[in-house]
C-alpha cells in the first residue's frame, strides 16, 4: 500500500506522521500542493500512491487539489465533501442543526444591515463573529455594543464577498476553556482542555492558549463522535464547550494540529491516522 500526503508547509504535525509512517515501514511520499499541477482527465501520476493524506493547511487549496484528484478516480481522506463542511462554519452549523447535536444559537445575515439587526435582535447585543472559513482565532471578534458591531460589520463589507456572508454566533459564558476531541472514523482517541491565554477570551493555542489533557471516555467522546459522523468517515478534531445545559458543539476541523494532544495526552495520533488511513483504503 502506497500512500502520499499532500501538504504546503511541513509543520511539526506533517513531520511526527512522515517519522511514524517510516516507524511502520510505511511507503509514504511527500507531495507539495504548491507545485501540483495535473491535466484533468488524463491518469493520477503513480506518485500520488492508493490514496492520499490531505494535510494542506490553505484550505481552498487543500479542498480543491481534493477535488482534482477524488473526481478523477483518487482516495483522499479526508474526502472533498467532508472538507468543504468542516473548512465552512456555516455548512458545519447547519448540518449540527440538522441532526440534533447541542450547538450554539448562530445567525447568519448576507446584508450589513441584516447583521446589525440580526446581532440587536436575534443576539440581544452581545455576539460572536466569526469569518465562514479561516482558523487558529483570527477575524474572530467579540462584539459587545451596537457601536462595535456596525464598524465590524461596515469593514467586513469592504474585504473578500465571503466576509459579507455574515455568521453570528452567541457568546457562551464557559469556564475559561473548551475542549478539543480528535476522532478517528468511530472512534474518540485523544482530547485535551483548551485554556484561554491571559488578557483573551479565545482558547486557541495557535495564540498562546494553554494545552491539558482531557479524559474522553462518557458523553465527551460520545458527543464527539456524533457529530464527526454528521460530516461522514474521516480524521476530525471536534470543538465542544461546557455550558450549563451540558456540552455543546461549536467547531469540527478536518486538517488540524495536534502536537499539543500528544505532548499532553501521549496518545500517538500520527501512528492512529495513519492506520485509519490504511484501514479505509483497503476498504
Amino acid at each position: 500500500m502506497k500512500i502520499s500526503m499532500l501538504y504546503d508547509l511541513v509543520r511539526w504535525e506533517e513531520k511526527a506522521i512522515l517519522k511514524r509512517a517510516e516507524e511502520k515501514g510505511m511507503d509514504i511520499k511527500m507531495i507539495d500542493t504548491k507545485g501540483m499541477t495535473t491535466i484533468i482527465g488524463e491518469k493520477i501520476p503513480e506518485e500520488f500512491g492508493d490514496v492520499s493524506l490531505q494535510r494542506s493547511i490553505g484550505h481552498f487549496r487543500g479542498l480543491y487539489s481534493t477535488a482534482t484528484l477524488e473526481f478523477q478516480g483518487h482516495r483522499v481522506m479526508n474526502s472533498y465533501k467532508s472538507s468543504d463542511l468542516t473548512g465552512n462554519k456555516l455548512l458545519t452549523s447547519l448540518l449540527l442543526s440538522r441532526n440534533g447535536i447541542p450547538t450554539p444559537m448562530t445567525g447568519v445575515a448576507f446584508d450589513g444591515d441584516s447583521a446589525l439587526k440580526l446581532f440587536e435582535t436575534g443576539m440581544k447585543g452581545k455576539a460572536v463573529i466569526k469569518p465562514i472559513t479561516g482558523s487558529w482565532g483570527r477575524m474572530i471578534g467579540l462584539l459587545k455594543d451596537r457601536d462595535a458591531a456596525a464598524a465590524v460589520i461596515e469593514d467586513r463589507q469592504y474585504m473578500h464577498p465571503l466576509y459579507s456572508i455574515f455568521y453570528l454566533q452567541e457568546f457562551v459564558n464557559k469556564p475559561g476553556r473548551d475542549l478539543r476531541v480528535f476522532v478517528v472514523g468511530d472512534r474518540a482517541i485523544a482530547g485535551i482542555y483548551r485554556y484561554q491565554a491571559d488578557g483573551d477570551w479565545r482558547t486557541n493555542t495557535a495564540i498562546g492558549g494553554r494545552a491539558e489533557n482531557l479524559p474522553i471516555s462518557g458523553e465527551v467522546g460520545e458527543m464527539a463522535v456524533k457529530a464527526a459522523n454528521c460530516i461522514g468517515p474521516g480524521i476530525y478534531g471536534v470543538d465542544l464547550m461546557e455550558t450549563e445545559k451540558g456540552y455543546t458543539v461549536h467547531e469540527i476541523n478536518g486538517t488540524m494540529e495536534f502536537k499539543n494532544t500528544v505532548r499532553v495526552s501521549g496518545v500517538d495520533v500520527p501512528g492512529e491516522m495513519l492506520d485509519y488511513v490504511i484501514s479505509e483504503a483497503k476498504r
